[in-house]
């Protein structure tokens, strides 16, 4: 646009008023700039290799004493980095916090350092002429409750992340960075992990390798562990708090065979050397669930496998994070892929990155039959009823939440249903089944979305580089398959507010979603570990001691006036138990009175009434038609 004298003159009389808003003779100060003296990372070798040395022998206290040696070119300022944007975080939740006692020398003298006034995971510090090492040293210091963060030691565990044992000097590609490890660990124990090892009694030196690729390869140690190969290239690790936990039956192992012939299958090319599960199997060390290219960490309650017929439990982890291995870490959104720990990552396309992960976690659970079909088709039908229920998609769109792990740190939420949270895993896993719906349609049921696996993640067979994507990668590959415009329809889906959840693609596969009176055995099973889960009807989650643990915005209960945290004391008169509060429900519904509670918050009680006569409504998915349908197809082996 054009301005005109004129209009320059009325526009500045216009902007006049605004400078007068500060008062006459009010201080008005001015902005210290800031300087950033860190400097960024250069594709370039470093000159010289890190050894690091971790003593991780303190498992009564959860204290890692650390000395690293650090070759340095020349003198001068230069800049250490405690690793701060995680891959697989998606947020800037490095534990600089538990750094402790940091000192560093050089020729023996102690060097002065300062912590970044702006990135306080930087150290800065100066080198004096003549030294070619820096030595640090200092401690990280485990959370030993669960309000400081996960639990990495125990008497009888450790989960060590290199990340949060090493600094690594500013300025160059992590991956340019050469590093060996070495950590001795309590005598008696065994350790595993990515990277190879020799071991010498407890203590075990690592193969010299890169910085990024040291992060990306966490170790699990312990008392009591177990290894089973699963393939000539795969491994299950396994340790526990007490050796009875390890008591793994033939068929529970052949299992997780089936598990890594499945996705080997199913994308066509295997994108690592050799694998390894993690697996703990504790109430002591803090639960994970942790993608790596070559490793994966995964943390369960005791039972994984001496309670197996109880239910699938967590079995749904190890398929989620394996799958991984080529949806996150070979191929990576361009936004999310950053050259060292410093450079903040951008999660736009999480939705593919974790949502076509938790697709794809689902379906190799039930091809392996890690997870039943029927348990696969009830925990979908919950997936489904969540987002069914759920009113925050009428202001906060999909790829919004992409944006939660920074906004929110993975912190608990009192409106969940209604503030949303990172709803790319499952909303983006009913987006990708409406993908596979559209696909087997447009193509006569020649095409399917293990088309787009192949196409997408099936290249560069044994290469566990990283090869990133943008959306129009994303949706050309698709188009590549079946013509359409899948850009518009992606687009539309991530970006949309104010529609009902994408839960079509389970129908448009031959299943479609119903509410029954009687809950599915999958929902009975996940209640006797989890809340008693009543969303679907008078829309709250309540614990084993009565506290409310959800409240789903706008349904009968948040009209009561009940929040998170409020405890139930009372149901009609009776104390609460799971089995009052369902038994209340059913009789509301043949009842004019509304349900009545005695509620606690703090040290004030009060009378609520919930005024639902609906009674009990649980999800599941109804098979439409006979013969097999698109879904049927999918969770097939192959």
């Amino acid at each position: 646009m054009i301005r005109t004298p004129a209009a320059a003159f009325l526009l500045a009389s216009v902007a006049m008023p605004a400078l007068a808003q500060v008062p006459a003779g009010n201080s008005a100060p001015q902005p210290v700039p800031f300087v950033d003296t860190i400097p960024a990372a250069r594709d370039i070798p470093y000159p010289g290799t890190l050894k690091l040395d971790v003593d991780a022998t303190d498992t009564e206290r959860g204290i890692f004493r650390v000395r690293e040696s650090i070759p340095v070119a020349k003198s001068g300022p230069m800049a250490l980095l405690f690793p701060k944007w995680l891959p697989g975080a998606h947020s800037p939740r490095g534990e600089i916090e538990k750094l402790a006692g940091l000192v560093i020398r050089g020729n023996g003298r102690i060097l002065p350092w300062t912590r970044d006034p702006v990135d306080v995971f930087a150290f800065h510090i100066d080198v004096p002429a003549g030294v070619k090492t820096l030595e640090a040293e200092f401690q990280f210091i485990s959370a030993t409750k669960p309000d400081q963060g996960r639990i990495a030691v125990t008497p009888n565990l450790i989960s060590l992340q290199p990340n949060s044992v090493s600094l690594y000097p500013a300025g160059y590609f992590t991956r340019q960075i050469p590093v060996q490890m070495t950590v001795k660990f309590p005598t008696g124990w065994t350790a595993a992990g990515a990277v190879p090892a020799k071991a010498v009694g407890s203590t075990y030196t690592y193969d010299k390798t890169n910085y990024e690729i040291l992060v990306d390869s966490p170790v699990l140690a312990g008392r009591y562990g177990k290894v089973w190969p699963l393939s000539p290239r795969v491994d299950l690790n396994v340790f526990a708090d007490s050796p009875d936990q390890l008591a793994a039956r033939p068929e529970q192992i052949d299992a997780h065979k089936r598990l890594v012939e499945q996705a080997a299958r199913t994308f066509g090319a295997q994108h690592y050397d050799h694998y390894e599960f993690l697996l703990s199997i504790s109430d002591q060390l803090g639960g994970i669930g942790l993608e790596h290219h070559r490793s994966s960490e995964n943390g369960v309650r005791p039972g994984y496998f001496t309670e197996w017929d109880a239910g699938p439990g967590s079995r749904n982890l190890l398929p989620h994070e394996f799958t991984h291995s080529w949806d996150g870490k070979f191929r990576r959104g361009a936004d999310l892929w950053t050259p060292d720990y410093r450079t903040p990552m951008r999660g736009s396309l999480l939705w593919v990155y974790e949502g076509q992960t938790q697709f794809w976690g689902y379906v190799l659970q039930a091809r392996s039959g890690l997870v039943s079909k029927q348990d696969t088709l009830d925990a979908y039908a919950g997936i489904a009823g969540t987002y069914d229920l759920a009113p925050a998609r009428q202001w906060r769109s999909l790829v919004d939440t992409t944006n939660d792990p920074v906004i929110s740190s993975r912190k608990p939420k009192g409106w969940t249903s209604w503030q949303r949270s990172e709803d790319y895993y499952n909303e983006g896993l009913m987006i990708w089944m409406e993908v596979d719906a559209m696909l087997r349609q447009k193509s006569g049921g020649t095409r399917s979305i293990d088309d787009f696996a192949k196409a997408f993640f099936g290249i560069r067979d044994g290469d566990w580089g990283e090869v990133t994507y943008t959306f129009d990668d994303v949706a050309a590959t698709l188009n590549g398959i079946v013509p359409y415009d899948w850009a518009g329809f992606l687009k539309t889906r991530i970006t949309e507010t104010g529609q009902p959840a994408p839960v079509n693609g389970f129908a448009m596969n031959g299943y479609k979603l119903i509410y029954t009176a009687e809950p599915t055995k999958y929902f009975t099973n996940a209640e006797k570990t989890g809340p008693t889960n009543l969303n679907y009807s008078i829309g709250l989650s309540i614990g084993k001691d009565g506290e409310i643990s959800a409240v789903i915005w706008d349904s009968p209960a948040f009209k009561a006036g009940l929040d998170v945290g409020t405890i139930v004391q009372a149901v009609n008169g009776v104390g609460y138990s799971g089995d009052v509060m369902k038994a209340a429900i059913v009789a509301a519904q043949t009842a004019k009175d509304p349900i009545r509670l005695l509620v606690k918050n703090g040290t004030r009680y009060r009378e609520v009434a919930i005024d639902y006569h609906g009674g009990p409504r649980y999800p599941r998915l109804q098979k439409i038609g006979t013969g097999d349908t698109g879904l049927d197809k999918l969770l097939m082996p192959r």
